[in-house]
């Protein structure tokens, strides 16, 4: 039944037997606290520049639309 909901189900009522009711929740915490690059908020002046780039890049004008102008 692997693949279906029903399988699914099954695999997470054996799951919680063997490791306890909270088992899903602990490994969710985990993804808070294994993280190691800090992301943005480690580094604000990083996340300015990015946020900068990023704001550059999405008003470019299309290349197709940059030659059809240049020809008219």
């Amino acid at each position: 039944m692997a693949g279906t909901v029903k399988g699914g189900k099954a695999a997470a009522a054996t799951n919680k037997a063997k490791h306890g009711k909270d088992f899903y929740a602990r490994i969710g915490a985990m993804g808070g606290v294994k993280g190691r690059t800090g992301g943005f908020a480690a580094n604000p002046e990083l996340a300015r520049i990015a946020g900068a780039k990023g704001g550059r890049i999405s008003r470019r004008r299309k290349k197709d639309a940059v030659e059809t102008a240049k020809a008219a």
